[in-house]
């Protein structure tokens, strides 16, 4: 795991002021730029997979070719422009400018250094150079677990769009949120609420 500090003065340990963070499909859009990328690159998405979370099935490849094309992508310099998702850059800002939040991103993005500082790169572009105090960066896919635990029981919020890693911060007792999509939106749990957009998780935060 390798972990990159946006502030590295001092890291902020109130769990009343702490928001944990996925960054793609949470943040930043990296559904779709990927699926330009992978346009560029002569694939071309199977009809009605708009919904489909592997992206084997979404082109219609091999499993360990997803895989590859995922990674490629994620260590390209396309990984450091993607757009934001929905409306977070106006809710991010508002919980760090007006409410005083600080966040914490942990992103299955590359060990690739490269790859890390254009990530760390769009997230400041975006959000700007203070909302995200730390930034950790894990390899491609990887699961959460072990970054997750450094937070364990302290009730911060924790926001995903894959059911499996909010369930995890659930058992550590972080207040999962899940940031709905077409691969999430039949997942059902009274104890982590789904949010379509940032203003409902802006609402469920600071209400």
């Amino acid at each position: 795991m390798d972990t990159k500090l946006s502030n590295p003065k001092k890291l902020h340990h109130n769990p009343n002021q702490l928001i944990l963070v996925d960054a793609d499909g949470v943040l930043l859009n990296w559904e779709y730029a990927f699926d330009v990328w992978m346009a560029e690159h002569g694939f071309e998405q199977q009809p009605n997979t708009q919904f489909e979370y592997k992206i084997g099935h979404r082109y219609n490849i091999p499993p360990e070719q997803a895989k590859k094309l995922t990674r490629m992508f994620n260590e390209s310099a396309a990984v450091g422009f993607l757009p934001p998702l929905r409306d977070a850059m106006y809710y991010v800002k508002r919980l760090h400018e007006e409410h005083g939040y600080v966040f914490h991103c942990i992103t299955s993005v590359s060990l690739n250094v490269n790859a890390q500082r254009l990530r760390i790169m769009n997230l400041h572009k975006l959000f700007g150079e203070t909302a995200f105090e730390r930034v950790t960066c894990l390899d491609t896919g990887a699961d959460k677990d072990q970054a997750l635990s450094e937070y364990a029981d302290s009730g911060c919020w924790w926001i995903e769009d894959k059911p499996e890693n909010a369930q995890v911060g659930l058992k550590l007792g972080l207040r999962s949120m899940l940031m709905e999509h077409g691969h999430n939106m039949d997942y059902a749990n009274d104890q982590i609420p789904v949010v379509k957009n940032w203003r409902q998780a802006y609402d469920l935060i600071t209400g």
